[in-house]
């Protein structure tokens, strides 16, 4: 029998500022599993994904992230934190949102301008 099952899913996040992009991540937890001049693989509570040195205004301001987390509003003043250090540039971040779809919701957007969703779930998903 044939096995197409999944054993992990990564995506490529662009990053206008590579050096930038990668000390935003690590500064919000992610941890450097690997790296040279144009990729880097970050982990954070065993997801990954690689943070490519690659730009396009178009897909950047498009690609979004959707993280599942314990606790929408912490994300909401650990970015507030990050922005009012002033080490990261055009990072913003909005007040936690109630969903229709049944998540509170912290959008953040990072040096490239792509869109994080820090979703905290009201039912496990």
């Amino acid at each position: 029998m044939t096995d197409l099952s999944i054993i992990d899913i990564r995506f490529f996040v662009p990053a206008q500022d590579f050096a930038l992009s990668k000390a935003f991540y690590m500064e919000l937890g992610w941890t450097e599993l690997w790296s040279d001049a144009n990729l880097a693989l970050l982990e954070n509570g065993g997801q990954r994904f690689y943070l490519q040195n690659f730009y396009a205004k178009e897909f950047a301001e498009n690609f979004m992230i959707h993280l599942s987390v314990a606790d929408a509003a912490a994300w909401h003043a650990r970015m507030s934190a990050l922005i009012a250090g002033g080490r990261f540039p055009g990072v913003r971040v909005s007040s936690p949102k109630p969903e229709p779809y049944g998540a509170l919701v912290t959008y953040a957007w990072d040096p490239a301008g792509v869109l994080l969703h820090f979703a905290q779930w009201a039912n496990a998903r």
